[in-house]
């Protein structure tokens, strides 16, 4: 992509990137199962199953199939888990996303009965299918909003690591709740993603997970003022070095997931004015954008779009 004439836009729908996954969202909108089943069959990898499934967490109206569904087919994994996991968007939607100080106990209230309603349909998928990874994957997220502690969600987490290791959903999920906002520590936070990363084989989408914690660090610092912390240029040289042997490595199998992967390490060097060091990222990226993080610090097109420009100029 030429770096003088980028397109003026971003795009932030996954379904025009991947034009199989507008397939999906038709045959949801269409309470057509069949298609919907046969699609998460086709695909053979389980990161892209991870993203498959935040499409059907995303379209509200599938919540009235899935539920349809369970009831015809009460042993269908496939459909329990897709419907624990909308479950679990209704209930995050009540409780927001602001910190627990601002959020009612009515808000809380809902939350868990929707987060318990979701982890008891986990429950059997997960002692019916060992290995069944979005039920797993599902399970960090119910650890996390019930509140059942770091020893909890790390057992969930190897459970699901003994069939899929380097599960780049999975290991995002219980990277949040090692962060200390959720009771973990930044030490714990920084050391798993390190350790993903040097034991996932070279190309896995693991690097990101070095790029998410400095994220995090900086919202956090963000919180008490005006943080510089992604400008130190230990971060930068640790972030692209996780890129190095990630997203650029040339045995990177991009995925479905490979927009967030190159928003997120764009992301966090142009929040912390490394731009010019960017710029390779929004040539492979042209107008594909994630809402993560470019939505922290503003507007998320408005952000995407600015640091987009600033970082071709330089790079």
């Amino acid at each position: 992509m030429s770096s003088t004439a980028p397109p003026i836009r971003a795009e932030f729908d996954p379904c025009v990137t991947i034009p199989s996954l507008a397939d999906l969202r038709a045959a949801l909108r269409d309470d057509d199962w069949a298609t919907v089943e046969a699609y998460f069959e086709f695909l053979e990898h389980e990161e892209d199953r991870a993203v498959a499934a935040r499409i059907v967490d995303g379209t509200s109206t599938s919540q009235r199939l899935l539920e349809r569904t369970v009831a015809a087919q009460p042993r269908s994994a496939l459909a329990r888990t897709l419907l624990a996991r909308r479950y679990i968007v209704v209930g995050w939607d009540i409780r927001s996303s602001y910190r627990a100080e601002h959020v009612s106990r009515e808000q809380f209230r809902q939350f868990h009965e929707w987060l318990r309603r979701a982890e008891q349909l986990l429950i059997d998928v997960c002692a019916e299918y060992p290995d069944h990874a979005l039920a797993w994957g599902a399970r960090l997220t119910t650890a996390l909003g019930l509140e059942l502690g770091l020893s909890e969600a790390r057992r969930r987490y190897e459970r699901l690591a003994e069939h899929h290791p380097h599960h780049i959903s999975a290991q995002s999920s219980l990277l949040q709740q090692l962060c200390p906002k959720w009771g973990g520590s930044w030490e714990e936070a920084h050391g798993f993603a390190r350790a993903c990363l040097e034991s996932a084989p070279p190309g896995s989408h693991a690097g990101r997970l070095v790029a998410e914690v400095h994220l995090e660090r900086w919202l956090d610092d963000s919180d008490n003022g005006h943080s510089t912390y992604l400008r130190s240029a230990g971060v930068r040289d640790e972030i692209l070095a996780a890129a190095a042997r990630s997203v650029q490595h040339p045995d990177y199998r991009p995925g479905f997931d490979w927009v967030h992967d190159h928003n997120t390490f764009a992301g966090a060097l142009c929040l912390g004015g490394h731009h010019r060091e960017a710029a390779p990222f929004f040539r492979t990226l042209g107008d594909r954008a994630t809402a993560s993080p470019w939505h922290h610090a503003g507007d998320k097109e408005v952000q995407f779009l600015k640091h987009r420009r600033t970082a071709l100029s330089k790079g």
